[in-house]
């Protein structure tokens, strides 16, 4: 799947729902299945980096003289 580098966040998610919605199925034959798997794990581990990559994005905060600055929230227990 070396096209999936180029895919959106949103068109990669779609694809993993068909994949999940297709294995959930139950009658893909064994091969085909570890096949879909392999590419949702693809796809999923795409979602993951580029949610990582917002989320790194969003930890600056510009300040009122134009400093960049990073942030963070406590997380609650």
């Amino acid at each position: 799947m070396a096209e999936e580098k180029q895919l959106s966040f949103e068109d990669a998610m779609s694809q993993l729902e068909k994949i999940v919605e297709r294995l959930e199925e139950g009658d893909v034959p064994l091969e085909e299945a570890i096949a879909i798997y392999k590419d949702g794990m693809e796809l999923s581990k795409l979602c993951h980096d580029k949610l990582k990559n917002v989320e790194a994005q969003l930890a600056q905060i510009i300040t009122e003289d134009g400093r960049t600055e990073s942030f963070s929230i406590a997380e609650e227990e």
